[in-house]
């Protein structure tokens, strides 16, 4: 039943006709009787409300059909590098990756992402060709850009053929015979004789891939002989399977043309996930052990997404070893817990086709799971096991995300806790200091979707606004000052007097001392006088941000026998702080962070001279191989707000960066009045 089971993840970048794709299986094969189009929002596998208005993949959409007895279960991947955690979850159970790309406008930076992604799963894969319907699609100008940017293990099997200047069809370059598509059936079809060269061009191409997969054909193809079709098939079955070749084929998935193709390619030369190097775990004990995709082993399977709606939650999964049975029992291996399978399904996009069991190797879903997560092993009690987690990318862009009518904050952090989920590439994090709910995403669109699905899904509506930089306060030079608290009503007064002399300290924290001679100030009230300063440094008196390295030592006062009390003394310090500090040459403090940027080699100069702009200074560069560069260098935190954006436009999503926070640091006179002025309309606008 394995060998009968095919996991492939379409991936390319945004706009390829990756749904298109996906469709055109579907109602070839029979799983849908009408094809949809992404412009009318009826597809399969862009079902969400977002997607739908957007007009774009955001979600990694499951669907399956069958072909020549083979079930093949596709994961159709968005291409909007703002949910590249969804790529990540597919990659992480496909066992091959077909990479869409279009026919015109040249190589773009996703079809070298989706690569990346793959090499790094060490998954087979092949190159789709899309959009040949389209004007000015260019197959033969792709298929060269492949064959250069990732060099001659490129290899074709399909070429198109136009008459009266659109694509007809597409000749099977192993078969050496031409195909058209025609009201949903592939017929065969004369090669045209302008075709004839082209084809003989890229068969000698093909077969010169293929030598090179084993001596033995490498010896016959230098010895002239030809290899048979049986050979071919072989040793690109071989070569695809040990990622040493990658196949090329093309079509369009609005016309239904290659896709019968496509279809052969993937039953003919895509490893079932019996045929994949078994998957490695850790065992209760921590130690290192292979799950191998055995039908008859103790159940294992591995949560790769969750969806979340009012009705609760479906979790789909990947069978590693044995088979997934409705109603049963399994350990989940994080929280050591029991999970009930309950009604287990097969998933094509929205629809749900309730099953008795999943095979091994295969993907379902099951719903209601108690407590189980994206990145969770279910599995057989006396074989507990952790399968590998879904290694997600560092959230790079954050807003503050506030509601739009006061009182609703609980609902938006309810409404957040429940998509996090099913989005687990994001996080949210209630900032304390500067009383922000910080909301950090891979970018703008997707932290939008989160605030369209807040609104839709959980009726709040929400704003979003800049993230307020945690600034810090600290003097510069030795002040001695008083502080004086006296006042008479009826009965008790309230009396205090201090001299406190404020200098800059060796720790962030405050410094207290006393050096008090003859009982100036009486020993109990120096803890009030220390409680005074603590609560007024939380606020500085540049801008109201708290004060760090400051020392303060109680030198001199006075008391009233009847009249002095803790509360006088807490008053008489936060008087002299107030008096003291604005002499003491007060400067404001900014965060610094430790900027790290991989960007292609070509892209150097825009990077470093931008970052010379935000105040950064560049620490150093290190070549990382493959023509890339990481640079390394410290930058103010309010200069960062926009990085996430400004990077992906400068090289065109070809860079990526982390961002940790290192010290603080004084700021330039220039920017403190700024800070200061804000700080001042801030204040009077509460």
């Amino acid at each position: 039943m394995t060998e009968k089971i095919r996991n492939i993840c379409l991936l390319g970048h945004g706009g390829t006709g990756k749904t298109s794709l996906t469709e055109s299986i579907l109602y070839l094969t029979g799983g849908t009787d009408r094809l949809g189009n992404v412009g009318s929002g009826n597809t399969v596998s862009d079902y969400d409300p977002e997607e739908i208005k957007r007009g774009i993949s955001i979600s990694a959409a499951t669907v399956f059909a069958q072909y020549k007895g083979v079930k093949i279960n596709i994961i159709d991947t968005p291409g909007y590098f703002d949910f590249a955690g969804e790529v990540r979850q597919a990659v992480r159970v496909a066992d091959a990756g077909i990479i869409v790309c279009a026919a015109k406008g040249g190589l773009s930076v996703g079809t070298e992402k989706a690569w990346d992604y793959l090499e790094e799963k060490k998954l087979p894969k092949v190159f789709y060709v899309s959009k040949l319907d389209e004007e000015n699609g260019d197959f033969t100008a792709t298929y060269n850009a492949l064959r250069e940017k990732f060099g001659h293990t490129v290899c074709p099997i399909a070429l198109p053929f136009y008459e009266g200047g659109k694509v007809a069809g597409v000749v099977d370059v192993i078969l050496g015979k031409a195909y058209k598509t025609e009201k949903n059936k592939t017929v065969e079809a004369p090669v045209p004789e302008s075709m004839k060269g082209a084809l003989e061009q890229m068969h000698g191409a093909l077969a010169e891939a293929v030598a090179e997969t084993s001596e033995e054909m490498m010896e016959k193809y230098f010895e002239g002989e030809p290899f048979t079709e049986e050979e071919i098939l072989a040793g690109l079955k071989k070569g695809v399977r040990e990622a040493s070749l990658v196949p090329v084929l093309c079509g369009s998935g609005y016309l239904g043309v290659g896709t019968e193709l496509l279809l052969n390619a993937i039953v003919n030369l895509l490893p079932s996930p019996a045929e994949r190097p078994a998957e490695l775990a850790v065992n209760a004990a921590g130690e290192t052990v292979e799950i191998a995709c055995d039908e008859g082993g103790q159940t294992c399977l591995f949560i790769y997404k969750t969806l979340s709606d009012q009705y609760g939650k479906f979790s789909f999964f990947k069978v590693l070893r044995g088979k997934a049975d409705a109603d049963m029992v399994l350990t989940n291996s994080r929280t050591g817990g029991t999970e009930k399978l309950g009604h287990i399904y097969n998933m094509l996009g929205k629809k749900s086709i309730e099953v008795k069991t999943i095979p091994c190797g295969d993907i379902g879903a099951v719903s209601k799971l108690a407590d189980s997560k994206t990145g969770d092993t279910l599995c057989d009690p006396k074989a507990v096991v952790s399968a590998e987690r879904i290694a997600f990318d560092e959230p790079c862009y954050s807003m503050a995300v506030s509601p739009k009518v006061k009182g609703q904050e609980d609902k938006i952090a309810n409404g957040l806790m429940r998509l996090a989920e099913e989005d687990p590439g994001f996080t949210m994090e209630n900032n304390a200091e500067t009383h922000q709910l910080v909301l950090s995403g891979a970018g703008d669109i997707h932290l939008d979707v989160l605030c369209s699905k807040l609104k839709t899904k959980f009726g709040v509506e929400v704003e979003l606004s800049p993230v307020k930089v945690p600034y810090r306060e600290k003097i510069r030079k030795k002040v001695k000052v008083q502080g004086r608290h006296k006042k008479q009503s009826g009965g008790h007064g309230q009396y205090g007097d201090v001299w406190i002399e404020f200098e800059p300290g060796e720790t962030e924290d405050l410094t207290f001392a006393e050096n008090i001679f003859g009982g100036s100030v009486p020993k109990q009230y120096f803890p009030a006088v220390e409680k005074g300063l603590r609560e007024s440094i939380q606020k500085g008196v540049l801008a109201g941000y708290p004060v760090v390295y400051l020392k303060a030592t109680l030198v001199d006062g006075s008391y009233h026998e009847v009249d002095s009390s803790e509360m006088a003394f807490k008053t008489a310090a936060s008087l002299a702080y107030k008096n003291g500090l604005p002499q003491a040459s007060p400067v404001i403090l900014e965060p610094i962070g430790l900027l790290k940027v991989t960007v292609p080699d070509s892209y150097m100069g825009d990077i470093i001279g931008d970052l010379n702009k935000r105040r950064g200074r560049v620490m150093g560069m290190n070549p990382i191989g493959a023509g890339r560069q990481e640079i390394e260098a410290e930058v103010p935190m309010a200069e960062m707000g926009s990085y996430a954006i400004d990077l992906r436009s400068m090289t065109q999503s070809r860079g990526s960066f982390s961002f940790k926070f290192v010290r603080y640091e004084e700021m330039p006179a220039a920017n403190q009045a700024k800070v200061i002025e804000e700080a001042k309309l801030s204040a009077e606008a509460e």
